[in-house]
């Protein structure tokens, strides 16, 4: 697997990158073994770069892969903390919980523009400064608005950019595929790492994946592109995409896997759901909660936010 500099950071990541959202418990809920040797399978094909965020719950998980063999990995995670002693908290947990010594790169979780960032301003200065200190190797904001990569590529102090990104433009708020293209480009040449999210659309576009990664190794200025994977047949499948090798018996043989939400009829409709989703996919309608599927990520957020366990992701 080809490793390549995530901008300026120093840091070499893998071309094809590992969202670790998808096994925990706002998603599949594997098991923290199950999940731990995923991570490790995707290490033996060559991934080094895995990404997740306090928000997932996971982070037992990949302490479970590190504890087992898998040492020389990149570990990106991500926090909703706006002053120091959340940030602080968020990230002595990461730190505890997976057992790393160091969280490579640490970010401002749904940046949404330079509002959000100037408000959660406290929480990225605590990020900079543990640089020096050596628990944290680089900084940065995770986005589904094209105004924040703009607004986070003028930042020196930032070192990553998390975008979403995907052929159809699908969770990008504020604008089109095109106009994040251009964003990303220019955070880019700003020398920003840019960790592309979101390249088969949350799963909208699971049965189109060549189409969708000939689309995004195509975009300029992308260092690794992040994807969910819940199984080694989908690990080989974009491992041999993106190391060139025959890849369309996999393809085709994982194009029946349809990922939706699912929203339970004892839902109460206190709105907690629509509050949290990122991309205004669910409404309330008749006392219950309405999803949008169009909208739809299938991130799970929603479920995270829901005390009566009604919303989960399923296949």
């Amino acid at each position: 697997m080809e490793k390549v500099s995530l901008g300026n950071s120093g840091i070499l990541v893998s071309r094809l990158g590992f969202g670790c959202l998808c096994f925990g418990p706002l998603q599949q809920n594997l098991s923290v073994e199950e999940s731990g040797r995923l991570m490790l399978y995707a290490m033996e094909r060559g991934i080094n770069m895995f990404d997740t965020a306090q928000y997932y719950k996971n982070y037992e998980h990949i302490g479970y892969a590190l504890r087992h063999g898998g040492q020389d990995f990149v570990l990106s995670s991500k926090s909703y903390a706006y002053d120091v002693p959340g940030a602080k908290e968020a990230l002595e947990e990461a730190l505890t919980k997976t057992g790393k010594d160091c969280i490579d790169i640490f970010m401002l979780h749904e940046t949404e523009s330079e509002h959000t960032i100037r408000g959660h301003y406290d929480a990225l200065e605590y990020y900079i400064s543990r640089k020096t200190v050596g628990d944290v190797r680089a900084v940065g904001v995770s986005t589904h608005f094209v105004r924040a990569v703009y607004a986070a590529a003028d930042i020196p102090e930032i070192d990553v950019i998390e975008p979403i990104i995907n052929m159809n433009g699908i969770g990008i708020v504020d604008g089109t595929r095109e106009d994040m293209q251009k964003a990303i480009a220019y955070a880019a040449s700003k020398g920003k790492g840019i960790l592309a999210m979101k390249p088969l659309g949350g799963g909208n576009l699971y049965h189109s994946a060549k189409d969708c990664f000939d689309y995004i190794t195509g975009v300029e200025g992308i260092n690794s592109i992040l994807t969910g994977m819940v199984s080694k047949q989908e690990i080989d499948a974009n491992c041999d995409y993106f190391e060139g090798r025959d890849y369309t018996h996999a393809f085709e043989s994982l194009k029946n896997r349809n990922k939706h939400l699912l929203i339970e009829d004892w839902c109460t409709g206190c709105g907690s759901c629509v509050e949290r989703c990122p991309n205004n996919a669910l409404r309330i309608e008749n006392g219950v909660s309405v999803c949008d599927r169009e909208k739809c990520l299938t991130c799970g957020y929603c479920s995270g936010a829901c005390k009566e366990m009604a919303i989960k992701i399923i296949d």
